[in-house]
């Protein structure tokens, strides 16, 4: 037993141990009694027993009182029990802070590794993540385990994947530039320009997957080697040519279309729902509210017109629609092709005969294909009419109108005299781009002709010291070649036939 050092401590130790067994303990701490453990005396025995037997006196005492003042022990007992729940109920919201802050980590380990949901009306087949690896080879397409393999192979995360793909009924955020240009046959035409994440991610798309996919021979757009001089050949020289056109080309294809086009070339229902989503958009309407502007779509996802990937998933989608019509031509002796949403038919001799049949049956195929013709769009063209298909004229050779020939040479000789200020040429706000832009268009048709009016061009170019805000591309040679074979072709048929034949107007 240790000194106490104040007067208090030792009043507390006495009232503690009592007095006899304090005056024991201090008494062999001072020497006094000597501290016999093994063999202990029977007076420090009894005062030790004594020690004990007093503070369970005590405590019973205590007990009694409590007993015969129920009031108080059911006060003492509410009060230990708040002060347990109170306990407990720190204890249960500490446990609940730590599960959801591991729920929420847990969530977000999951989100960056995954993608769960990507909005109302798309999110269905998110969780089936099957695919089909002998259709992927056969068309030697990646495959992709999930949305976390798909993200690497695009090199983004995953929450960026997500972001660009989400489908969102009202958002302040646009993926997509819109603006409308003029249309050659009148009226405005919404373009939907991508934004520079989601164009790199549609570019990823098309050079990646859609690239890979071979399309129909007989459509010519948008493909290599390809062009609106390749889709107009098959149709010089014939006796009725007849032009189509479907409506709302674009907005006809949807959501669902363009993921059963992914679905079908082999890629499961979670990566096909992805990439659809990257390659469609909805119909919005701009809205301001409080200085901030939102975005509110008001339709289905469908193709846009201005993102990299809508004319091949056209293409894609449109193979068994060309075949078809493909064969329905031949059956009755017509050509046939198609360039985007314009298609082309024609025949000479007696196959015209079938013209109305033709036009009956080509209704129904893209009626169950799911597409609609334009009703005001259809435009038959006789011989002894200018012909045109794609804006080129076919009648007996390919060639370009010469009306615009001679208002294109009259320009140039206005540029040459007073410069370029001041001078339109089409709808460019770049006259310098468009007039360069048009030199290469007779390139691209008649060889010989353009590179005369590209040499004066760049002549036109250097004189004033202005620049083109880019390069045209190259002529294919494959192209090239082929519009040379047609053109000796249509002049051993017909040596009369001059070069610079004139189109001949329509109607």
């Amino acid at each position: 037993m240790s000194q106490p050092r104040t007067r208090q401590e030792l009043y507390d130790l006495i009232r503690e141990t009592g007095k006899q067994e304090f005056i024991l303990a201090e008494m062999k701490r001072l020497g006094f009694w000597e501290d016999n453990q093994e063999k202990p005396s029977l007076p420090e025995i009894l005062l030790t027993r004594q020690s004990e037997l007093r503070k369970e006196i005590s405590t019973l005492v205590a007990k009694q009182r409590k007993v015969e003042d129920p009031e108080k022990l059911l006060q003492e007992y509410r009060k230990k029990r708040l002060e347990d729940s109170r306990i407990k109920q720190q204890e249960n919201r500490e446990k609940r802070a730590k599960a959801k802050e591991e729920k929420a980590a847990a969530w977000k380990e999951r989100k960056s590794k995954e993608i769960l949901y990507l909005g109302d009306d798309i999110s269905v087949g998110l969780a089936d993540k099957k695919s089909n690896p002998t259709q992927l080879q056969k068309f030697q397409l990646p495959d992709f385990a999930d949305a976390a393999a798909l993200a690497t192979a695009m090199q983004i995360e995953v929450g960026q994947l997500r972001f660009l793909a989400y489908n969102r009924r009202v958002t302040k955020v646009s993926h997509y530039q819109r603006f409308y240009m003029k249309k050659k046959s009148g009226g405005q035409r919404l373009i939907s320009a991508p934004m520079p994440r989601l164009k790199k991610a549609q570019y990823w798309i098309l050079e990646n997957i859609l690239n890979k996919i071979p399309v129909h021979e007989q459509a010519h757009g948008f493909k290599t080697a390809s062009s609106i001089v390749s889709n107009a050949l098959p149709h010089v020289g014939q006796d009725v040519v007849v032009n189509l056109d479907f409506k709302d080309f674009f907005p006809t294809v949807n959501f669902i279309r363009i993921k059963g086009v992914f679905t079908n070339l082999g890629y499961s229902s979670h990566i096909a729902t992805i990439l659809a989503s990257l390659c469609t958009e909805p119909d919005v309407d701009q809205m301001e509210m409080d200085t901030v502007k939102y975005f509110v779509a008001k339709g289905q996802r469908v193709l846009p017109q201005g993102a990299p990937t809508s004319p091949m998933l056209t293409n894609i989608l449109c193979y068994k629609l060309d075949t078809r019509l493909s064969g329905l031509a031949n059956k009755n002796g017509f050509n046939y092709s198609r360039y985007a949403d314009d298609l082309s038919f024609s025949a000479k001799g007696d196959a015209t005969e079938n013209l109305t049949k033709v036009l009956w049956a080509v209704r129904k195929v893209t009626e169950s294909e799911g597409f609609v013709l334009h009703p005001e769009k259809l435009r038959i063209m006789r011989k002894g009419a200018r012909q045109e298909v794609t804006g080129l004229v076919v009648n007996e050779q390919l060639g370009i109108s010469r009306k615009h020939l001679r208002k294109f040479r009259a320009l140039l000789h206005q540029i040459k005299l007073t410069g370029w200020e001041g001078k339109q040429w089409g709808t460019s706000p770049n006259i310098v781009y468009a007039v360069y832009g048009y030199a290469n268009f007779v390139r691209m048709v008649k060889p010989e002709q353009g590179e005369k009016l590209m040499t004066e061009v760049q002549s036109l170019i250097a004189q004033w010291k202005v620049k083109p805000q880019q390069t045209p591309p190259p002529i294919s040679n494959k192209l090239t070649n082929k519009i040379s074979e047609e053109q000796e072709k249509l002049k051993k048929e017909d040596p009369k036939k001059d070069d610079d034949q004139p189109g001949w107007k329509l109607w």
